[in-house]
């Protein structure tokens, strides 16, 4: 048996040790989650993004929307009063990444979807002050100059389909003429609007 100062001494011994142990820890942790039913079942109501939001939903990841609005509400009385009801598995079983978090400089966006009119979000993406007057966000105007590059849009879900979102092949093929026309704002808007609409009418 290895004696702890020895371990302690050799640091190339004490790195694979380390790593051994957060393997095997990370491994006892996520590969039961994997296979549990709450987090691989779609919650009811839940289906895969229509291809405006799907293309939206890249803008926010792109702008970095994530950095400062988590999609995670916490099951404890403050958060649910604020927000809305606490955030499911199931129903990010189709986002690739999910978009849980803890920052929140910004609301958490969890429950967005409907509370505002599209050109609210379209103003406040625009110059969030002038909504929000002690609002530190950033504008993103140059969103509503950008075109939606539509030939990509059927690549992405063929892409997501092959790792298991039940993309049909009608879906797929009608997806450029889709978003043919659609700025990057009109889709973010459209990632937005749908954000927790289905399980907050559950």
């Amino acid at each position: 048996m290895i004696k702890h100062d020895t371990i302690e001494r050799k640091v190339g011994l004490l790195g694979v040790l380390t790593a051994l142990a957060v393997s095997i820890g990370g491994l006892a942790e996520i590969i039961p989650l994997m296979m549990d039913p709450v987090a691989t079942t779609p919650t009811p109501g839940i289906e895969p993004y229509p291809a405006l939001e799907l293309e939206g939903r890249d803008i926010y990841i792109r702008e970095g929307c994530y950095n400062c609005h988590s999609q995670m509400i916490r099951p404890f009385r403050a958060e649910t009063e604020r927000y809305g009801p606490y955030s499911l598995a199931g129903e990010t079983v189709y986002d690739h990444p999910f978009q849980f978090g803890s920052k929140r400089t910004g609301p958490d966006l969890a429950r967005v979807g409907a509370r505002y009119t599209d050109e609210w979000h379209r103003v406040h993406l625009l110059n969030p002050r002038d909504l929000v007057p002690e609002s530190n966000m950033p504008g993103f105007p140059w969103l509503a100059e950008s075109p939606i590059n539509a030939a990509r849009t059927p690549d992405k879900m063929r892409a997501l389909q092959t790792i298991g979102v039940p993309y049909s092949d009608e879906q797929i093929a009608a997806a450029q003429a889709a978003v043919e026309g659609a700025t990057e704002m009109d889709a973010l808007i459209a990632y937005l609007q749908g954000l927790g609409t289905v399980v907050r009418g559950l």
